[in-house]
């Protein structure tokens, strides 16, 4: 673990300021879960929570499935970053699991309605390190929170995608969301 060097003292109703520079670093945001890890020596972490880590191997598996079935790569994601990715080249898979999405992937999940690209439409990039842009994304609604979502990513020359296509990630999406309820 690295140290910043920062140093918060907690208020009389135990509630610690976390700096802005981390939150933002980190993508934490107003009202997001932390949760809590205690160890025996007295170190206390804070890692950011995300309900869909839990089914970070059956979120694998659908997006394999769905893959295949479509023939295109598709990637899970919880709020901040990439769970689960299938389609792709086992390299671009472990380059992606963990990588923060994009803030435009993160404000086309919070519109909480399915996303198809047209040929015409700006490009949306998936995330920072990665040279794939959005084709089509279904946020995974949760008790009315948006918790993530499942998208198809193509690359700079990949045509729309299929209103089939578009149908399967919504009923991959619905049912992540009925595994997290």
């Amino acid at each position: 673990m690295k140290s910043t060097g920062i140093v918060r003292r907690i208020d009389d109703l135990g509630r610690i300021v976390i700096p802005k520079e981390i939150r933002k670093t980190q993508h934490i945001r107003e009202g997001d879960a932390l949760e809590i890890f205690a160890a025996a020596d007295g170190e206390v972490v804070f890692k950011k929570y995300s309900p869909l880590g839990g089914l970070g191997q059956l979120a694998g598996d659908y997006a394999a499935v769905l893959a295949k079935s479509l023939g295109c790569a598709v990637v899970v994601c919880d709020r901040g970053s990439i769970i689960a990715a299938a389609g792709l080249p086992k390299s671009e898979v472990s380059a992606l699991v963990g990588c923060a999405v994009s803030p435009e992937v993160e404000h086309l999940l919070a519109v909480r309605r399915v996303y198809r690209a047209r040929a015409e439409s700006a490009d949306l990039r998936l995330c920072e390190r990665a040279d794939r842009r959005i084709l089509c994304a279904a946020p995974i609604v949760v008790r009315g929170d948006v918790e993530g979502g499942v998208l198809l990513p193509g690359s700079e020359k990949a045509p729309p995608a299929a209103p089939e296509a578009a149908a399967a990630i919504s009923t991959a999406a619905a049912f992540l969301a009925k595994c997290l309820e």
